[in-house]
């Protein structure tokens, strides 16, 4: 399951886009929250990497 943000954040004349992945665990069955600053090209690929 995987959830991206909206947000963009902008510093200087570089666009990045900040992106929240959930992961659940196989042991607990728990959630946790990935979450990582980049670009707006590599988010799909990020996403989908397990």
């Amino acid at each position: 399951m995987a959830k991206k943000t909206v947000a963009s954040l902008q510093t200087s004349s570089k666009r990045l886009t900040k992106a929240i992945k959930m992961i659940k665990s196989p042991k607990s069955g728990a959630y946790t929250f990935s979450e990582s600053v980049m670009n707006p090209e590599e988010v799909s690929d990020w996403l989908n990497k397990k």
